[in-house]
């Protein structure tokens, strides 16, 4: 079952990053050779995915160009859009002693970064969670990867970027991403209501600071700060709010429109899921939503206003995932999630291995059922051409995509 395609003939399209984010990070990156060849070997391999990966191959992939750890499953927040704790996610009623229990632990994760090394591959490390910050140990992991000459970025809500923020400068960190949904507290805090009533947008305001100010007395100008918003119905109205507020504080913004799925569509995933590989998957029920903006040409004007004031001299560039050009694209991508816009092969498969807390690789960041072993038992290197993670490359080379992936990260946003 694949995906009703858009006109567009591009079949490997991906998520493309401005110029303007390119030339705002230009100058800290190139200081660190070892980044940029990082940087430019991943979009090299993007450019060149249709011929280096054709769909009749056999479904191995190349050097491993990121792992994505996503740490731990605890969050202190629970924002309604979170496929993991939200209104539908998939680990609500878990407990959470036992997700703790059953975490990765540091040293075994250091094991599995210096076999990469060995083995010839120096991915980019990216860590998110749950909160990756709540991770034991997560200052050691960004200090052993940047030693290995591994760049490493975070995925964060916030939480206690403050206190570590000289570590973060000093090792460098290379990318924070910090999760922004409002303007000002009232609303960011409603939107990512914490579990035990903290302030978040407090925290999020004291991290900025003070990696700023360690970055200038570092004078390496990294970590990069991008605020990452998911549009939704509450923020939609405020995404130029957002960007006024925050603009002398990051350096560029990221603004996703939110991945969700409706519920024929998960329904037409079971039975294709269970088709190729034999069994009903559960995880991207976490993901169904139904949130449409009422007016779409309104959100169109708001997305364009931001573009418009990021083009000033000087300015925080902007990235819209995935990149739509019309109130009629913004009206069809919540309406029809059989729409791809073009983006009809999964490239993040072949370049990104997903780690679950618990240690289960998968090659799918958002619905990962599909499984192909775990990283206390086998090594990253081990597990990455094996025959499982090769047939499900395979499957969605040659069959086409699964009804959920057109509203994935891994694939219109990676």
């Amino acid at each position: 079952m694949t995906s009703v395609q858009a006109t567009e003939s591009d079949t490997t399209r991906s998520s493309r990053i401005g110029s303007g984010a390119i030339w705002r990070g230009l100058l800290p990156v190139l200081r660190r050779p070892w980044i940029a060849a990082r940087l430019v070997s991943l979009q090299l391999e993007k450019h060149f995915f249709a011929w280096r990966y054709p769909p009749r191959a056999d479904g191995r992939a190349g050097r491993i160009r990121q792992v994505s750890l996503r740490l731990t499953d605890l969050c202190n927040l629970r924002c309604a859009t979170c496929g993991q704790w939200g209104e539908q996610g998939y680990l609500r009623g878990r407990d959470l002693k036992a997700l703790k229990s059953a975490e990765v632990t540091p040293a075994r994760h250091l094991e599995l970064f210096r076999d990469l090394a060995e083995h010839g591959h120096r991915p980019i490390v990216y860590l998110w969670g749950g909160e990756p910050m709540l991770y034991d140990g997560v200052l050691d992991l960004v200090d052993s990867a940047t030693r290995l000459r591994m760049p490493v970025a975070i995925a964060t809500n916030g939480t206690r970027v403050a206190e570590a923020a000289e570590r973060l400068a000093r090792a460098p960190l290379f990318l924070l991403q910090v999760s922004i949904d409002g303007h000002c507290a009232e609303l960011h805090n409603r939107l990512r209501p914490s579990a035990a009533g903290a302030d978040n947008f407090k925290a999020i305001e004291a991290g900025l600071e003070a990696v700023r100010q360690a970055r200038f007395r570092g004078k390496g100008g990294l970590p990069l700060i991008a605020s990452l918003t998911t549009i939704s119905r509450e923020n939609a109205p405020h995404l130029l709010d957002i960007y006024e507020a925050f603009s002398g504080r990051v350096d560029m913004f990221v603004f996703y429109l939110a991945w969700w799925i409706d519920e024929p569509r998960a329904a037409a995933h079971d039975r294709d899921f269970e088709r190729r590989f034999g069994f009903v998957p559960r995880r991207h029920r976490g993901w169904i939503g139904g949130w449409k903006p009422d007016r779409p040409e309104e959100l169109h004007r708001q997305i364009q206003a931001v573009l418009g004031r990021s083009r000033r001299r000087g300015a925080p560039p902007v990235v819209l995932i995935p990149r739509l050009k019309t109130a009629e694209d913004l009206r069809r991508y919540y309406a029809d999630h059989a729409c791809d816009f073009g983006f009809r092969r999964c490239l993040s498969i072949y370049h990104a291995l997903e780690v679950n807390s618990n240690g289960d690789v998968s090659p799918c960041r958002d619905y990962h059922d599909y499984v192909v072993g775990n990283a206390k038992e086998k090594t990253f290197a081990e597990l990455w051409n094996d025959e499982r993670y090769r047939r499900f490359r395979r499957s969605l080379a040659q069959d086409g995509l699964m009804p959920v992936c057109t509203r994935c990260c891994g694939l219109m946003g990676y």
